[in-house]
């Protein structure tokens, strides 16, 4: 933990401080802000996420500034332009991969309000607030992103295993896991 008393993971470089410092952990009910945080959390496996931040404004001009509606139009002809933009992670599955579940969140909105409503409802509409003291003591998964996980990829989602679910809940703010040593803490928690 820094002198400041911020998460450890943020500490690599100033992008980071200032997503951790001013995104992470805050929760969104915004349905295009959930579908970048979700393309993102899914480009980012195996990779770094200092590198998603770095490429994250070219993400947004390559996907349309995450429109759903305007990114599940994308055909073949846009796949295979994004798979030689060096702005992003050009992995064909990945590109694919956020298409398809701009497509399948839009199906998501015919059963649900919004797909807000259909995130949020995972949490009971409120966010957790753990206590956690450490880093190690932050799972990787747990049931409810184990069951996220499930019924998205059964929605027809894909990059949405339950560790990308749980880092999706996590940035998005339906869990508060900043370290109770962390500033951010008691920022986000509910009130």
């Amino acid at each position: 933990m820094s002198r400041v008393g911020r998460c450890p993971w943020a500490e690599v470089n100033p992008l980071q401080v200032e997503y951790h410092d001013t995104e992470w952990g805050v929760p969104v009910r915004d349905d295009r802000r959930l579908f970048e945080m979700l393309v993102l959390e899914g480009a980012q496996a195996g990779l770094s996420w200092d590198t998603i931040l770095r490429k994250r404004e070219g993400y947004r001009a390559a996907f349309a500034g995450f429109d759903p509606e305007r990114v599940a139009r994308f055909d073949t002809a846009v796949v295979d332009r994004l798979v030689l933009d060096p702005a992003i992670i050009r992995h064909r599955g990945k590109i694919e991969s956020a298409i398809g579940n701009a497509r399948a969140l839009l199906a998501l909105r015919g059963e649900f309000a919004s797909f807000a409503a259909y995130i949020w409802g995972f949490v009971d509409d409120e966010p957790v607030c753990n206590r956690w003291r450490r880093r190690e003591d932050v799972p990787a998964t747990t049931p409810v992103s184990d069951a996220l996980s499930r019924d998205l990829k059964r929605r027809g989602f894909r990059f949405v295993g339950s560790t990308t679910c749980y880092a999706f809940m996590q940035a998005a703010g339906l869990v508060n896991d900043h370290l109770v040593g962390c500033f951010r803490h008691t920022e986000v928690a509910p009130r």
